[in-house]
């Protein structure tokens, strides 16, 4: 179907939006993620549901009408085309999907680190910026900045962490580090995980500003190193 599109048409705009699941994969266990339906639950969790009518009248209401998101309800004459995939791809993180969207499904394992990254990660990222490497584990974005944030404006260390994907995030107050130098330092990141020893999927720079704890926010100064493509996409070669 992919392929037929593509070659009837000279240029298609695909707009996904990350992370919005409706339902757990087939393989939700070998990532913890056993019960995750975020639309669902998104639904559930808002007084009077999600309020999403664009997208109803999509058809977002119709994909699963025995199972209905709160505030979205099926429409008899949807405007558009609706429907539920499952990824294909070996791996749990965005790129994967990125990948398999544009016809190119990861067929390799893209590394995770539950326990943290390997010393000679931390021993090349200290050599190359100069600075020291703190908290080195799985971590949520907001509370490593919460609990490290304040060290590392006294400090200028670099916050080290990751998730239960194949990412390799690096934080720091825009104040301490400029941005520009973070975005070099990631991008010498990038270089440690491309392989043969280890292949991770994104290295992530996350700055952030505020003056204490309790008043941390990350800017949008993010800015996301991926895996370059290992061949091309069969949608472009047929296009």
């Amino acid at each position: 179907m992919t392929e037929h599109v593509f070659t009837r048409y000279k240029r298609i705009l695909a707009i996904a939006l990350d992370s919005i699941g409706i339902g757990q994969a087939p393989d939700a266990a070998r990532f913890d993620d056993l019960g995750a339906d975020t639309l669902g639950h998104i639904g559930e969790f808002l007084d009077g549901g999600l309020h999403v009518p664009n997208m109803a009248r999509l058809g977002l209401g119709n994909i699963r009408p025995d199972n209905p998101i709160a505030g979205v309800p099926a429409t008899q004459s949807p405007v558009g085309c609706f429907g539920k995939m499952t990824i294909t791809s070996h791996g749990n993180d965005s790129l994967d999907g990125h990948w398999e969207m544009m016809c190119l499904p990861v067929r390799f394992e893209m590394a995770t680190f539950p326990d943290g990254f390997p010393q000679w990660i931390v021993d090349g990222l200290e050599a190359f910026s100069g600075r020291r490497v703190i908290v080195n584990r799985p971590y949520s974005g907001t509370e490593v900045i919460r609990d490290y944030g304040e060290h590392q404006m006294r400090t200028g260390d670099l916050i080290l962490y990751t998730s239960g994907d194949s990412v390799l995030q690096i934080a720091a107050h825009e104040d301490v580090i400029p941005v520009d130098e973070l975005y070099r330092i990631c991008a010498y990141a990038r270089t440690l995980i491309n392989g043969p020893e280890v292949v991770m999927g994104r290295v992530i720079a996350r700055p952030y500003v505020g003056p204490d704890r309790d008043h941390f926010v990350r800017t949008s100064n993010r800015h996301d190193y991926g895996l370059e493509p290992i061949e091309k996409n069969r949608t472009r070669s047929s296009a």
